[in-house]
Order: C-alpha cells, then sequence, then structure tokens
C-alpha cells in the first residue's frame, strides 16, 4: 500500500488529537503515531503504547491537531 504522506507529519512524529463529534462530545487522543494514521471509512489511529484506535468518520465534524 503507497504511503499517502500525511499532512500530519509536519507536526512532527507523535501529535495531540482532540475530535469533535456530532451531538457536542470531544475526545481528546495523545501520542498519536502520524506515521500510522489510515484513513478509509474508519479512520485508524495507532498510540505510543500500542493502542487502536477505529473513528467513523461520519460522525467526526472537526480535528484539532497539536504538535509533541
Amino acid at each position: 500500500m503507497a504511503d499517502l504522506q500525511s499532512s500530519l507529519k509536519s507536526q512532527g512524529e507523535y501529535v495531540t488529537q482532540i475530535i469533535h463529534f456530532v451531538g457536542g462530545i470531544k475526545r481528546t487522543f495523545e501520542g498519536v503515531k502520524t506515521c500510522k494514521i489510515k484513513q478509509g471509512q474508519m479512520t485508524k489511529l495507532e498510540t505510543k503504547d500500542g493502542r487502536i484506535i477505529m473513528i467513523n468518520d461520519n460522525n467526526v465534524l472537526c480535528i484539532e491537531v497539536f504538535g509533541e
């Protein structure tokens, strides 16, 4: 599979993401590996500690990203 070179890589190796969901819910994920973000119908994020987070893109309004 080709690496699509996520623009988040410019923020560094790890980022913190605050994801704003439909309905006003927010979740913060720290230590997200920028090289491991896979986007599709479900976006997959991998963290420093090995967790994999799957997010249904249909429920997301926006994402804030901060370099670590």
